[in-house]
């Protein structure tokens, strides 16, 4: 809250509204005016004040309607209640319901100051606290839920990470599959302010249209077959809280229009309905695509790409950060053998060997499953090289490609041999790596994905 408190102020008469806006602006309130009920839910809609003000008994769009949207939209927003005698039962019942005081017509103007003041001072103090917990849980947090490795690279996402985590910003995580952009996500939403929120996340590519569009957005009874009840979506379940929404490239056409409409609007239509419903959840995306390919290609729009790629965070596959592979390693023997009721075990040195060399075209995910397959075979306390899926065990670290004989190199070999070398150069950051070369990084990491024998989008 700003050290001047905002108060949104709602009565069907403007004499009245007249009359109370030159009061509190003139005891130090920023003042928003909105004659009756239906204009004090637009307001709201428009800005989150620190208190809101509003008579009970108004035609259409009662107090007790605006008492609910405000604790819809923010609990912790004051709501007091100017009513008459006629309405005084209304005032007291929505006081039960959490409302914070009323104030009974007529009133002068030091008792309604007064109870402003109080519920300014309410909030300042509910709002100093939430933010001192929300400190010391990230410093109990220190140390203990940062994302496993220590490579330059991995460590510069960190840093990244960090940093946005405090902000409201979207952020898109871009990273071959395996990667770990659920982990950052949830990094991200550990060390922002929302983290006493929920943290939901969902794949667009595991749904069909029709479903996915129920998860995100709800649904209303009887919108389609099947629809026997309202459902809440996903954007209203995470109030407050993050949304993480994985494989983001691919969502369809159609719905790419809603969740650009979420992000402009900050409210989702359910399937069905009419009515919008305020949406309070900071989006984090992320893609293994190729997403301004896509946009070339007609397959995603220009403009929700440019809502979601605000903060832009690109995770290096495993290949590109080795040193990190010996703590995964650790890491995921000791959990396994946990799960398992197993002994703790350890890789032969051959099994480590072969481990380091090979490429893990799957990333993190396939070095976790090739592990827990071969503690499983394992009886005794090493893991031997013939325990490793038979890819690895045939796999032999090639020489890189500056390093091969090439009696008439190709103009493509060379090409390969100057990119491999500067990314060595620098420490595999791909963002540097390109900005030496001196092109965009999507066209990087399409030529890598070549060099890999894999499609771009993967």
């Amino acid at each position: 809250m700003t050290q001047q408190p905002s108060i949104l102020v709602v009565d069907d008469e403007l004499g009245i509204l007249d009359v109370l806006r030159i009061l509190l602006k003139g005891e130090g309130f920023d003042v928003v005016t909105a004659q009756g009920g239906k204009a004090g839910l637009e307001a709201l809609k428009a800005a989150a004040p620190d208190i809101v003000l509003t008579d009970i008994k108004m035609p259409g769009v009662s107090g007790t309607d605006i008492l609910a949207a405000v604790r819809e939209q923010d609990p912790e927003t004051p709501v007091i209640l100017m009513t008459a005698q006629a309405s005084l039962q209304s005032a007291i019942q929505a006081v039960n319901q959490g409302a914070f005081y009323y104030i009974q017509k007529p009133f002068s103007n030091d008792d309604l100051v007064a109870i402003c003041r109080r519920a300014a001072e309410q909030r300042l103090l509910k709002a100093e606290n939430k933010q001192l917990k929300q400190e010391i849980r990230r410093r109990e947090r220190s140390g203990l839920v940062k994302p496993l490795g220590k490579s330059r690279p991995f460590q510069d996402v960190l840093r990244l990470a960090e940093q946005v985590a405090p902000t409201e910003s979207t952020v898109l995580i871009r990273g071959e599959s395996g990667t770990g952009k659920e982990i950052i996500a949830r990094y991200i939403h550990e060390l922002s302010a929302r983290s006493e929120g929920a943290f939901l996340s969902l794949n667009c590519g595991a749904l069909p249209e029709s479903l996915l569009e129920s998860e995100l957005f709800g649904h209303v009874k009887g919108s389609f077959t099947g629809a026997v009840r309202d459902k809440q979506g996903l954007f209203a379940a995470a109030r407050g809280g993050t949304f993480f929404l994985d494989e983001i490239g691919e969502m369809s056409p159609a719905t790419q229009v809603k969740l650009l409409r979420v992000l402009q609007e900050r409210e989702a239509i359910p399937v069905g309905g009419t009515e919008a419903i305020p949406v309070d959840v900071r989006v984090v995306a992320a893609t293994n695509r190729d997403l301004e390919d896509d946009i070339k290609r007609g397959r995603f729009r220009s403009d929700l790409y440019y809502r979601l790629n605000v903060i832009a965070i690109e995770l290096p596959p495993l290949r590109e950060r080795r040193e990190d592979i010996p703590i995964f390693v650790k890491a995921f023997l000791e959990r396994i053998a946990q799960e398992h009721d197993l002994e703790p075990k350890q890789l032969s040195p051959q099994a480590q060997e072969v481990i380091m060399a090979y490429d893990w075209p799957g990333n993190v995910r396939e070095l976790e499953n090739a592990l827990e397959r071969a503690a499983v075979l394992t009886k005794g306390e090493t893991i031997e090289l013939s325990a490793l899926p038979e890819k690895l065990a045939e796999h032999r670290a090639e020489p890189l490609v500056s390093e091969r004989a090439h009696p008439n190199p190709t103009l493509d070999v060379i090409e390969r041999a100057y990119i491999t070398w500067v990314l060595e150069s620098e420490g595999g950051n791909k963002t540097r790596a390109a900005e030496v070369l001196g092109i965009d990084p999507s066209t990087l990491y399409r030529k890598l994905s070549r060099y890999d024998g894999e499609p771009a989008a993967e």
